[in-house]
């Protein structure tokens, strides 16, 4: 077969957007995947974003990856959540029609000309002296390639659990991968097990939606792409809520006996943050009721998800303890939640650039480095194939720091402190969350893109658009004063005291009460310039408004950032011996040569190294 420069292993989320960067980087690129009839597959819930996840949606499009535009393209709601807290709380989420994002992703990685595909399964990985050479499949193909980025989901050797019966298999209706593992732990590698979980799937129509609460999408709905080729949703669906009873409880608690999760079959540890529905009632007994999340799966099924009620009990229990939820009575399953138990490798193991310490070239994305959720596996799929193609072209490599982006926390956080539990993303993970917000993704992402060929000439116009306008909309605020007698006509009935002598309008924005209408309200010159930035309106607003009332903490959190940002710049030797640096603790010792951190600061952010090792450590180099 032809040679390829990168081969994909899986077109799952990290898969789709690996192979996507690599290509549209120039590489020659092989998607390979068990079954096509399913790239870009939802497997849990269908919905993409929430809380820092979508932060890195954002940051995923604003790089020129392509899960905001199929989730834009998909939307069959978008709310906006956290409204009510501050800006950098805030955070886009989209309901998806599940068929139409398959099909969605599956239409813009075909328009990629020098990205190709090849339905098998990969049963090993072809290496000759430390380096990746190809790949061999399970039907006896041998692919040549110069590197693989390896995003194998939740099917290596993976086993599915629905009470006391096991099924091999990754997802529903699917086969397991074997052989991978194997072959990786003889070349050195480490690897665990973790398990992940998903609810029944119910008939929508069996439901009455009169006992449950109304979830609208929002008034004036958003978008996740900052590109003009999608647009905000029209109209939209509405999702529903409920909760569960006692007596849901103790339906529940009769299979328990039969729970893989409580007679030990289960060996991997679930995710602490998306409990299983019997796991929360065992961790919280105290509870009397759980919210229950109804979500239709698109337009035209009545197929619905029931997002709050992952399960692995057998499936009589599950149904009856269902049908004791309100709204549920007479509720018909299409299918039973599982469990999913698979392999993983610790991702202490990786460079920052995704690449394996053990053998160059390969690349692992998604949840084979512990991790859960589309959004945390796109964002390493798309920094895997940058990285991969970048390599063949011995370019620098492509890494973000933790003040430049969600996606440097969360592969910071998983090369430098590993991860024994399916790790999600969170807003208090990172320790710059007021630079990193939704809003700004592309002011902070785009031009790193574009200066290395992946986001389109257009794409960098529009934001420098936006940085201009922005920057000309503070200069004009800043420049006008407005009178008391003209202002407190307008302010004072907005709650906030009246003014007593001449202020410039910016100054007004600091009032927690007053919006950046408000005061445009008393500026006509700013209101004019405003009305030229056409569909950049709304995001100009957001920067401007956000920049005047959050100016002091963004200051302390940029000086921060400086101020570490020093010790990033300090790089350690890659071949140094720790073991003959007796003045570093012993455990210090041991985790950083474990570890192997590139530069100082990564080192002070591993567990068990103290300041005084930090010191150790700057003395021997000099410092």
């Amino acid at each position: 077969m032809t040679r390829y420069d990168v081969i994909v292993v899986g077109g799952g989320h990290a898969g789709c957007e690996a192979a996507a960067a690599a290509a549209n980087l120039g590489s020659s690129v092989l998607l390979i995947t068990m079954n096509m009839g399913v790239i870009g597959q939802m497997s849990c819930n269908p919905a993409m974003g929430g809380v820092a996840k979508g932060q890195i949606v954002r940051e995923i499009d604003a790089l020129g990856g392509y899960s905001g535009i199929v989730s834009d393209r998909s939307a069959v709601q978008f709310r906006m959540l956290n409204r009510s807290k501050g800006p950098a709380m805030w955070s886009p989420r989209t309901q998806n029609d599940r068929s139409l994002f398959a099909q969605e992703w599956r239409s813009v990685l075909e328009s990629i000309p020098n990205l190709h595909f090849w339905q098998d399964s990969v049963t090993s990985i072809q290496t000759e002296r430390g380096r990746v050479t190809g790949v061999r499949t399970g039907l006896g193909v041998s692919i040549a390639c110069k590197a693989v980025v390896l995003t194998s989901g939740t099917f290596m050797n993976g086993v599915m659990h629905i009470g006391e019966r096991q099924l091999g298999g990754g997802r529903a209706g699917e086969k397991a991968s074997h052989g991978i593992t194997e072959q990786l732990q003889e070349l050195g590698f480490e690897s665990g097990r973790m398990k992940t979980g998903t609810p029944p799937r119910v008939d929508g129509r069996s439901l009455d939606y009169g006992l449950m609460e109304e979830q609208l999408g929002d008034d004036a709905p958003e978008k996740f792409s900052y590109s003009p080729e999608t647009r905000p949703l029209k109209h939209q669906l509405s999702c529903w809520m409920t909760y569960t009873n006692p007596e849901v409880h103790e339906i529940l608690r009769t299979g328990f006996d039969r729970s893989p999760m409580f007679n030990g079959r289960i060996r991997g540890l679930g995710p602490r943050y998306c409990p299983s529905i019997e796991d929360k009632i065992d961790r919280f007994a105290d509870k009397d009721r759980h919210q229950i999340f109804v979500e239709p799966e698109g337009w035209n099924t009545v197929e619905t998800y029931i997002n709050g009620f992952s399960t692995s009990l057998p499936e009589e229990v599950q149904l009856a303890a269902i049908q004791r939820i309100p709204g549920f009575a007479h509720a018909r399953m299409f299918r039973p939640g599982y469990a999913v138990e698979y392999d993983y490798f610790p991702p202490t193991q990786l460079k920052h650039t995704l690449e394996t310490r053990h053998i160059e070239q390969l690349y692992f994305a998604g949840q084979i480095n512990g991790t859960t959720g589309y959004e945390e596996a796109a964002c390493q799929g798309l920094m895997a194939g940058i990285n991969a193609s970048l390599k063949l072209k011995d370019r620098e490599p492509f890494t973000l720091n933790r003040d430049q982006a969600y996606i440097g926390v969360l592969i910071d956080d998983l090369i430098t402190k590993g991860t024994e539990e399916p790790y999600r993303m969170f807003t208090s993970r990172a320790e710059y969350r007021i630079l990193l917000r939704q809003d700004n993704a592309d002011l902070r992402l785009t031009p790193l893109s574009h200066a290395m060929g992946l986001a389109s000439r257009e794409r960098m116009a529009r934001v420098e658009a936006k940085a201009d306008f922005s920057a000309r909309l503070t200069a004009s605020l800043k420049s006008e004063g407005v009178d008391p007698e003209t202002a407190n006509k307008v302010i004072v009935p907005r709650g906030t005291a009246p003014m007593k002598q001449r202020t410039k309008a910016y100054d007004l924005l600091l009032r927690p009460q007053l919006d950046l209408a408000a005061v445009l309200e008393l500026t006509p010159p700013s209101q004019a310039l405003l009305a030229t930035a056409g569909d950049l309106h709304q995001e100009v607003v957001q920067q401007v408004e956000i920049a005047a009332k959050y100016d002091g903490y963004l200051s302390k959190e940029r000086e921060m950032a400086e101020k570490l940002g020093r010790l990033e710049d300090l790089a350690l030797d890659a071949e140094l011996d720790y073991s003959r640096l007796t003045s570093l603790s012993m455990e210090a010792r041991q985790k950083l040569d474990r570890i192997r951190p590139s530069t100082l600061g990564q080192a002070s952010r591993i567990s068990g190294v103290s300041p005084a090792d930090l010191s150790v450590l700057l003395v021997y180099m000099g410092r």
